[in-house]
């Protein structure tokens, strides 16, 4: 993938204490002085300025990070993937808009560690619904607000509550919990061991109430998300498309047995065919999103 030519100041899977401290060195800039090295950068590739406007959002880059942190992954790897969402925002901004590289940047961010987060999660794959997608990345923070996070098993209440605010099935909510389920950190644990401290990892969370520039972001990276699946879905034959459809992307799926009498054949060849068309429409996907983040 193409990336800027930006030396960041340390890896953080090396030492994430260490980078964190490290970031903190690098002043936010002024809209003005924002919008002329963004000018430099799109008008004359200058790496200088390219290099002061992603390293001044790297703050910004691990506080998103740390809104991801409870789906089992480490916090350095999320803040590795933001920062390629930082750079893809820095190449692709066009400083005459008139915004702030934040605002925009935000989408790119949130889309690199979610795609990081769906390719390492076996349970979430492209074929499902939305409303399970959805139901996926705001579970942790629903519990939260239900002061539910620690409970194990949810009480019913609180599964019928969730799943009425996410729009999706009981079922649903408490098969995602179980799956999710693992221990939990305190926010308050301290970023470093010694004497000296350098905060708690709740300085780093980030504000999870809703804005008009993250809607807007959701809404792209669905739209994105459909297209891709669209494009992908042209690949297959009828056949295949419809044995996909029925069996993977509608909110109540048609069994093998129901399939194999629509087209007079065994349930294990409409597997069979399922298998084959998820494997096809997983492949084109994975590449088309690959070009795409190329391209950009």
């Amino acid at each position: 993938m193409s990336t800027l030519p930006v030396a960041l100041p340390f890896s953080p899977e090396n030492n994430l204490t260490r980078y964190l401290q490290e970031i903190r060195k690098f002043p936010m800039l002024e809209r003005d002085e924002e919008y002329m090295l963004a000018r430099r950068f799109a008008e004359h590739g200058d790496s200088e300025a390219a290099h002061r406007l992603v390293t001044s959002h790297l703050r910004l880059v691990a506080k998103i990070a740390k809104g991801y942190r409870g789906y089992g992954l480490p916090l350095a790897d999320l803040i590795s993937e933001g920062n390629v969402g930082i750079m893809q925002a820095v190449k692709r901004i066009d400083p005459e808009r008139g915004f702030r590289l934040s605002t925009y940047a935000m989408w790119w961010i949130r889309a690199s560690i979610q795609e990081y987060i769906l390719h390492s999660w076996s349970l979430v794959k492209m074929g499902t619904t939305a409303a399970q997608k959805k139901l996926f990345f705001n579970l942790r923070r629903l519990k939260g607000q239900l002061q539910a996070i620690d409970a194990g098993d949810l009480a019913p209440e609180t599964v019928t509550e969730i799943a009425e605010r996410l729009d999706v099935s009981e079922k649903d909510v408490i098969e995602m919990n179980g799956r999710m389920s693992g221990r939990d950190h305190s926010l308050n644990a301290p970023l470093r061991t010694d004497n000296e401290g350098e905060g708690e990892w709740l300085d780093w969370l980030e504000d999870d109430s809703p804005n008009q520039e993250t809607l807007t972001a959701e809404n792209e990276e669905l739209t994105n998300r459909r297209q891709l699946l669209r494009e992908a879905m042209t690949g297959l034959n009828d056949r295949e498309r419809h044995i996909l459809n029925e069996r993977q992307l509608r909110d109540d799926p048609r069994t093998l047995e129901d399939l194999s009498q629509e087209y007079g054949i065994s349930r294990e060849r409409v597997r069979q065919i399922e298998v084959r068309a998820f494997t096809k429409l997983q492949k084109a996907i994975k590449n088309a999103a690959t070009e795409q983040r190329i391209g950009h």
